[in-house]
């Protein structure tokens, strides 16, 4: 019988992304960060993040370096091979995606175009 090949992680998270989220997940807020994707904005989808009540049936689950992130089933081709960071400056801070599926992005950073990823 032939053994199913260890799957990859859907999303990698980089250290200061992990550590945010183990440092938000530590004051209790849910079981971890649903991150998903959703149509809308001037580029056509947006990046969504919610912190989850309970892990959903089919949610992919990535664990890494403290954090727990649970990715809508519906977005997992969108974000297959996405790095998840947190980056902070003196005028803002915040999660940032770097996604090889997305294409664009519109101007106010809001909203972006993104394809399903190739096979």
């Amino acid at each position: 019988m032939a053994q199913a090949r260890p799957r990859s992680q859907v999303m990698k998270v980089t250290d200061a992304a992990a550590a945010r989220i183990a440092e938000l997940m530590a004051r209790g807020e849910g079981v971890g960060l649903r991150v998903g994707v959703k149509n809308g904005g001037c580029a056509g989808m947006e990046y969504t993040m919610e912190w989850a009540k309970e892990q959903g049936k089919f949610d992919e689950v990535v664990e890494d370096k403290g954090a727990k992130i649970l990715i809508d089933p519906k977005a997992i081709m969108f974000l297959l091979g996405t790095e998840m960071d947190f980056q902070s400056s003196a005028l803002k801070s915040g999660f940032v995606f770097n996604n090889p599926n997305q294409i664009s992005a519109c101007g106010c950073g809001e909203s972006v175009q993104i394809v399903p990823a190739a096979a």
